[in-house]
């Protein structure tokens, strides 16, 4: 099942997408239920697909070949960081390119949403407590992110996080180690890999996150991007006025998100404005 968090004529509203249309589902991501009739999914604006107060876990350099071309040894335990609830977006809106970074990069990654409180479960229980998968894009401002030696500015300006465009059910993803990858800019593939890659798998992420964090339901957890980033390219490949950026994961769905510089966007886009109106508007888990 895809469930996907939407806005039509003013109201959010979780809904189950079947086909090219979205059936209203309530206001609780985590257990839709059909309230209304199908509405034509191109007449909706798909948002991210998080619910309030969330958490956003990162994991940092999971693909060998990605901590290789970033010069950096393969970590031995799960390296993580947070991006921050105001870098959320979702597939109908644009990443904004801030005035304060020219070195804006793309990172496609498989998105894990929690469905049950997991506290320190083991590998083997952790698929228990998944309710579905997503795509991400962990964009990076490598400027801020490489500059301050600590990760969050970086990876948490506003629109820094698209998500989307809906979640796919643990139920229709019976493998996520067995998902293909890729991130396109503007059609040219970036990025194209296999969740079989990863260093460490979902099971292990969920359970070694949650020895020490408990996760909630609707949690996040992003699992680390593959090799292709644009900062590691000779020469380097940044995120521009009007590109197109792209995330596919088999199974899973397409996110695509266009790039608009601020200043383009000017008065009709506040991002802090508009995403957090997203949140505090958003669909919430009962």
């Amino acid at each position: 099942m895809r469930i996907a968090h939407y806005r039509h004529l003013g109201r959010h509203c979780a809904g189950i997408v079947s086909g090219d249309t979205v059936i209203p589902a309530g206001d609780d991501l985590l257990r839709p239920v059909p309230v209304g009739e199908p509405l034509p999914l191109e007449a909706v604006e798909l948002l991210a697909p998080v619910v309030p107060a969330a958490k956003i876990i990162c994991v940092g350099l999971n693909y060998a070949d990605h901590a290789a071309e970033s010069g950096d040894e393969a970590p031995n335990e799960p390296l993580l960081f947070a991006k921050l609830p105001n870098s959320l977006v979702g597939a109908s809106e644009p990443i904004v390119l801030p005035d304060l970074s020219d070195r804006v990069d793309f990172e496609a990654e498989l998105g894990v949403v929690i469905g049950r409180r997991a506290r320190r479960v083991t590998p083997d229980e952790a698929r228990h407590h998944i309710f579905g998968y997503t795509c991400v894009n962990d964009v990076s401002a490598r400027d801020l992110q490489l500059g301050d030696g600590q990760w969050t500015r970086g990876k948490s300006l506003d629109t820094f996080c698209p998500v989307g465009p809906w979640v796919v059910t643990s139920d229709d993803v019976p493998d996520p180690q067995a998902l293909g990858i890729r991130c396109l800019l503007n059609g040219k593939v970036m990025q194209d890999s296999s969740t079989a890659l990863m260093l460490f798998g979902v099971d292990t992420l969920v359970s070694y996150i949650s020895q020490g964090i408990t996760l909630e339901p609707g949690d996040l957890i992003a699992t680390g991007t593959p090799p292709g980033v644009g900062f590691t390219r000779e020469p380097p490949v940044y995120l521009a006025d009007g590109d197109v950026v792209r995330v596919e994961i088999d199974a899973v769905g397409v996110l695509e998100n266009r790039v608009a510089d601020a200043a383009t966007l000017g008065a009709a886009f506040h991002p802090l404005t508009d995403v957090q109106a997203s949140l505090d508007r958003s669909v919430r888990p009962s």
